[in-house]
């Protein structure tokens, strides 16, 4: 993974977003870096795959979910991981992020 691509959501914003709102940024990130491999874009893809990441991983790091979710947030990096780098995977995840996205508009 290169630099971090968010900076100031290292410093603290992201650790005062809900879950909805953190995994339905995970979320368009996912969205983004498929849409960029399939149109046969991997240097867009590779790029929205490691902004998935970085964030994925600050969620990871919210202590928020570290007694409940953090089981379910490593396994979904897991998954999320062989999507991308294992053989021709296809985008299975897309709604579990859609759900998470659309629970924190609901939310605002």
């Amino acid at each position: 993974m290169n630099a971090p691509q968010h900076k100031n959501l290292e410093q603290g914003r992201w650790f005062g977003m809900t879950l909805p709102e953190q995994l339905g940024n995970v979320g368009s990130e996912y969205s983004r870096a498929w849409r960029w491999k399939g149109a046969n874009r991997p240097d867009y893809a590779d790029k929205a795959i490691d902004r998935m990441l970085e964030l994925l991983d600050l969620t990871l790091a919210d202590s928020r979910w570290r007694n409940h979710r953090l089981k379910e947030l490593s396994r979904l990096r897991e998954q999320v991981c062989g999507e991308f780098f294992l053989s021709d995977q296809q985008p299975a995840l897309q709604k579990y992020f859609d759900q998470f996205a659309q629970a924190a508009r609901m939310g605002r």
